[in-house]
């Protein structure tokens, strides 16, 4: 009984200190996701805004740009997953690389051969570990991307998406990243940036009302070459800062649940323990009982 007993103590302080680490992941999971959803929503309106400008010139000129023309000479496509660089999020990293596999399992199931490039060292170790070819990879803050991390990516897939077909050129660009919702809500979403397939940003008319008049200076070619560039940066760099935001959400609610049930267990094996402690004080009742017995006969 008394080995039980120790045993048990033994467990509640092991459980306590995760306890004290939990709540610290916690709390500074907490502190940094209102300045993560800070920067998503201060890097909106310029996405916005450079989405538009893109939108109104591949609308209303008939330039014909390597970035907005579909590619037929090679069935290569880049995939670029982003995930976390550390544990103890839940089902962030998993959900992430689920949605990368299925997107992976259409593209081949068309014909494609999808070339995967990582962010994150959840995406690294899960393709490294069952003899997948990386690209090329990116980790060490994926909880806080920078500007310069986001260019570093947007050059590295626009140099691959404009390479020929002998240096390893892809047709098409897909960016899976975790959207972040809110606090209680964040999924998995994957978007194609390359060649761009969807005309973002410009408002439904009615069909007699006469379309604005654009021009461009110095040339629609000119300004798509300036624009494309800076608009698959900026693309790049919301899903980074999406899946900071989703990454963090989920490691506070992770921490919480995981803080909730070593409180479970702590209660648990402090009930056991006294239960053994009580069957422990029976024990040695009934031998003093049973040795006083024996001395009166």
């Amino acid at each position: 009984m008394a080995g039980q007993q120790r045993v048990y103590r033994q467990r509640i302080r092991s459980t306590e200190s995760l306890k004290k680490i939990f709540r610290a992941m916690e709390l500074i999971a907490a502190s940094r996701i209102g300045k993560a959803r800070d920067r998503v929503t201060a890097a909106t309106p310029y996405s916005r805004a450079l989405t538009r400008a893109v939108s109104a010139v591949a609308t209303h000129s008939n330039v014909t740009h390597p970035l907005v023309t579909e590619r037929t000479d090679t069935k290569r496509v880049a995939v670029l997953v982003v995930t976390s660089d550390r544990g103890m999020a839940g089902a962030y990293s998993a959900s992430a690389i689920r949605e990368a596999e299925r997107l992976i399992g259409r593209l081949t199931e068309q014909g494609f051969e999808p070339i995967v490039y990582a962010v994150g060292r959840r995406a690294i170790s899960y393709y490294t570990f069952r003899g997948r070819e990386l690209a090329q990879q990116w980790a060490g803050n994926s909880d806080a991307p920078s500007v310069e991390t986001a260019a570093d990516i947007a050059e590295t897939l626009l140099a691959a998406f404009e390479a020929p077909v002998d240096e390893g050129g892809v047709a098409e660009l897909h960016v899976v990243f975790t959207h972040f919702r809110n606090m209680v809500s964040q999924s998995p979403r994957v978007i194609r940036l390359l060649p761009l397939e969807i005309v973002e940003g410009v408002e439904a008319r009615d069909e007699n009302e006469i379309p604005p008049l654009y021009e461009f200076e110095p040339s629609p070619e000119a300004v798509l070459d300036a624009l494309l560039p800076m608009y698959v940066r900026s693309r790049i760099y919301t899903c980074l800062l999406q899946a900071a935001a989703s990454e963090l959400a989920a490691r506070q609610r992770a921490m919480h649940t995981a803080t909730e049930n070593a409180e479970d267990l702590v209660r648990m094996y402090t009930r056991l323990a006294n239960q053994a402690r009580q069957a422990e004080i029976t024990q040695e009742i009934s031998e003093i009982v049973s040795g006083a017995d024996a001395l009166a006969s």
